[in-house]
C-alpha cells in the first residue's frame, strides 16, 4: 500500500470504529440506538474535525457518546499516524523509514529526516496550548455550572477548538446554540479565537517559530506566507464583517459586542464551526464572504482544512507575476518551484470541481436552496462545520454526500485521488508542444 492508501484506510476504519460505538445504546441519552447513517455522520464529522452536526452533542449524547466524540476529534486533529508514531516511541519500538515517511505526509513536514523530534514537538505543544485553554475556560465555566462540570466544559471546548472541530456542549442552554450566548465574553471569545488559529497554523510553523523566535528574517519562506496570508484573511475579513453586518444582525450591539463578533466571524470559518450570532440570519454578502474563507481553510500540516492559505497564495503569487511578466514565482527574494504551482492549481480545481458536484447532487436530490446548499457544502469540504441549519434536514443521500466531503476535506482531496492511481514509472521522455489558444 502507499502511504496516501495506508492513511486513507487509517481514517476510514477509525470512523468506521466510532460508528459501531455512538450506535451502541450507552451512547444516547434516550437509550436507543442511533441509525447507521446518523452514527456516521457524526463519526465522520468528529474524525474529520467538522463539527457539522444532525445531532445536538449536549441533548443527544451522554457522556460516553461525548467521550466518544471527543476522543475522535483528539485522533483526528493530531492525526492517527502522530499518536501510532508515539506510542511506538513509548513502547521503544525502532521507528523505520516507512514510519517517518507516514509522519512526513501526515504531518506534512519539510523533511523526512527529523520526523520523530517533530512528532515530540507537537505533542508537547499540543498539551500546553490545550491545558492553557481547558485551564482559563474552565475558571469561566465553574461559576456558571458548578466544579466538575465546568472543568469538563473547559477541557472538552478547549480541544475542540484547538483541533478547529466545531463541536460543542452549549445544547443546555438551547438546541444548536454554539456560542451564541456568549457572544459579548471577552475570556471566552479571545481563548477560543487564539486556540482555532494556533491550531490553523501547522506544526512546521509553530516549529519554525519556536527555533528562530522573533528574527522573522530567519524565517522559512512557508512560515512568511502562512502568518502574512493569515494577518491579511483575519484583518480583512474583520473588516469585512463589521461593514456588511453593522446594518444587519450587528446593528443592536455595543461597539465591544461589534468588535468580538466580527473577529470571531472572521475567525471561525478557518475552520473551527463555532458561531456566536445565528448564521443563517447573515446577510448575502456575510455569508459569500463566509464561504470564501470556509474554502481557503487554515494552513499546511495543520488540525484545520481547506484548500490551505499556501495553496491561495501560491496562485496569486504566480498570478501576479504572470501579469508583470517576471521570470519565475519570486517572493521574498525566494522563487516558488513551477511544480508547486501546478499542485496548487490542482487543489484548487479538484476542490472548487467537487464543491459544484456536490451542490448539483443535493440540489437535484431536494429542495434547498441554492445558497444554504452551497453553504453546506463548502463548510463539509473546508471540514469547518458552520451551518444555515439544513444539517438535520438532509435526505441520506446528501448527508452521504456530505461526508464523503469532509472525508476528502480532512485526507486532502488530492490525496484521496491519488490514493486510488496505480504508481507508473514516468518515461523518460516529452511530445513536442503546440500552441493552444487560452483566454
Amino acid at each position: 500500500m502507499s502511504r496516501a492508501q495506508m492513511i486513507t484506510l487509517g481514517f476510514f476504519l477509525i470512523i468506521m470504529t466510532g460508528t459501531l460505538l455512538l450506535m451502541l445504546p450507552i451512547s444516547t441519552r434516550d437509550g436507543q440506538s442511533t441509525s447507521f447513517i446518523g452514527a456516521l455522520f457524526t463519526a465522520t464529522s468528529a474524525t474529520c474535525v467538522t463539527g457539522l452536526i444532525t445531532y445536538d452533542t449536549f441533548l443527544h449524547w451522554t457522556y460516553f457518546g461525548q467521550i466518544v466524540i471527543l476522543t475522535m476529534i483528539q485522533i483526528g486533529g493530531l492525526g492517527f499516524i502522530t499518536l501510532g508514531v508515539y506510542g511506538m516511541m513509548l513502547l521503544r519500538k525502532k521507528i523505520g523509514l516507512k514510519s517517518r515517511e507516514l509522519i512526513h505526509d501526515s504531518l506534512n513536514s519539510m523533511h523526512v529526516g527529523g520526523g520523530v523530534r517533530l512528532v515530540k514537538f507537537v505533542l508537547s505543544g499540543t498539551l500546553i496550548f490545550e491545558s492553557a485553554g481547558a485551564l482559563i475556560l474552565s475558571a469561566r465555566f465553574i461559576p456558571e455550572y458548578g466544579f466538575l462540570k465546568g472543568v469538563y466544559f473547559g477541557i472538552f471546548h478547549a480541544v475542540s477548538a484547538f483541533c478547529n472541530a466545531g463541536f460543542d456542549l452549549m445544547g443546555e442552554q438551547g438546541a444548536y446554540s454554539s456560542f451564541c450566548n456568549y457572544a459579548g465574553d471577552i475570556t471566552i471569545n479571545v481563548v477560543i479565537m487564539l486556540l482555532i488559529i494556533i491550531g490553523g497554523l501547522g506544526f512546521s510553523v509553530w516549529n519554525d517559530i519556536y527555533r528562530n523566535k522573533l528574527h522573522v528574517k530567519r524565517y522559512m519562506l512557508h512560515t512568511k506566507i502562512v502568518l502574512i496570508t493569515t494577518l491579511v484573511l483575519l484583518a480583512g475579513g474583520t473588516i469585512f464583517f463589521w461593514v456588511s453586518e453593522s446594518r444587519g444582525i450587528f446593528a443592536d450591539m455595543s461597539f465591544k459586542d461589534k468588535l468580538l463578533t466580527s473577529a470571531f466571524s472572521s475567525v471561525t470559518p478557518r475552520t473551527a464551526g463555532f458561531n456566536t450570532v445565528d448564521t443563517a440570519a447573515l446577510s448575502d454578502a456575510g455569508k459569500a464572504a463566509t464561504m470564501l474563507l470556509m474554502f481557503i481553510g487554515g494552513s499546511p500540516g495543520s488540525t484545520a482544512g481547506g484548500i490551505k492559505t499556501t495553496t491561495v497564495a501560491a496562485i496569486v503569487f504566480f498570478i501576479i507575476a504572470y501579469i508583470k511578466k517576471e521570470k519565475g514565482c519570486n517572493v521574498f527574494k525566494r522563487r516558488i518551484d513551477d511544480d508547486l504551482i501546478k499542485k496548487a492549481s490542482t487543489v484548487f480545481f479538484i476542490n472548487i470541481s467537487l464543491a459544484i458536484t456536490a451542490i448539483l447532487v443535493i440540489t437535484l436530490n431536494q429542495d434547498i436552496s441554492l445558497t444554504d446548499a452551497s453553504f453546506e457544502v463548502f463548510s463539509a469540504l473546508g471540514t469547518v462545520g458552520m451551518t444555515t441549519g439544513i444539517t438535520r434536514d438532509l435526505t441520506a443521500l446528501s448527508k452521504l454526500v456530505i461526508v464523503f466531503l469532509m472525508f476528502c476535506g480532512r485526507i486532502g482531496s488530492l490525496s484521496f485521488a491519488v490514493s486510488f492511481l496505480d504508481r507508473k514509472k514516468i518515461p523518460d521522455m516529452r511530445y513536442p508542444t503546440e500552441d493552444v489558444i487560452i483566454g
